[in-house]
């Protein structure tokens, strides 16, 4: 005799994740050098997104 499934009742939806840095929290951005034409250089530097201020988690609106 097969048992029935039990429903999922603890289980949480996931979070959507931020659109801006993909759920990681922080984005990459290229780094420039130079005062008038600001060239952009091979280097890159991370920083806190700002959309979810670093959660990975998509803002409700």
């Amino acid at each position: 005799m097969p048992t029935a499934k039990k429903p999922a009742a603890g289980r949480k939806p996931r979070p959507k994740k931020c659109p801006d840095c993909n759920g990681a929290g922080e984005i990459t951005e290229t780094v420039r050098v130079g005062a008038r034409k600001g060239r952009a250089t091979d280097d890159r530097q991370t920083g806190l997104c700002l959309t979810c201020w670093g959660s990975g988690e998509a803002t409700t609106d």
